[in-house]
């Protein structure tokens, strides 16, 4: 069964490869080994809530932290959170560790770090526990249709960090 970023795609036209794990990986190293990728060509789809209670979408590549400066700045949010796991399934529809930027219940503001257009092929959430999709930046990039590049990637991550 098709989710709804897989339902978003393909009503767009855009191609995309969904890849399914033998069962959902445990962190981003295990998932980019067994989809043949790089980590940082895995993205990750995080949620934030602002000072005003509205939320925020940032992209980044697999492996880093959000640089929280970077971020407040460029909001021009002095407060700023990860939206909790009940938040994300109320405004994106999908599970913690799923997350697309794709088939949202409704439209919310994408921050994309440049670093995720990068590499030819990138993979992300389907919507989906241990369900990929893979697609190319240029149709990453026509999916999202608007965006805002902004730098938010900070340090690496360690391994015991996520």
């Amino acid at each position: 069964m098709p989710t709804a970023a897989e339902v978003f795609l393909a009503e767009r036209g855009i191609p995309y490869r969904r890849f399914v794990h033998q069962r959902p990986p445990e962190n981003l190293e295990q998932a980019a080994a067994e989809r043949g990728q790089r980590l940082d060509q895995v993205v990750r789809t995080l949620l934030f809530r602002t000072a005003e209670g509205e939320f925020v979408m940032a992209l980044i590549p697999g492996g880093f932290h959000v640089h929280w400066p970077a971020l407040r700045q460029y909001l021009r949010q002095r407060r700023l959170t990860l939206a909790s796991d009940e938040e994300v399934v109320r405004v994106t529809g999908y599970v913690p560790g799923s997350v697309s930027p794709f088939g949202l219940p409704t439209p919310l503001r994408i921050l994309v770090d440049p670093s995720v257009f990068a590499f030819e092929e990138i993979s992300l959430g389907s919507g989906q526990p241990g369900v990929a999709i893979i697609l190319r930046r240029e149709d990453l990039i026509n999916a999202l249709e608007r965006f805002e590049l902004v730098n938010l990637k900070g340090e690496k991550q360690t391994q015991e960090g996520d």
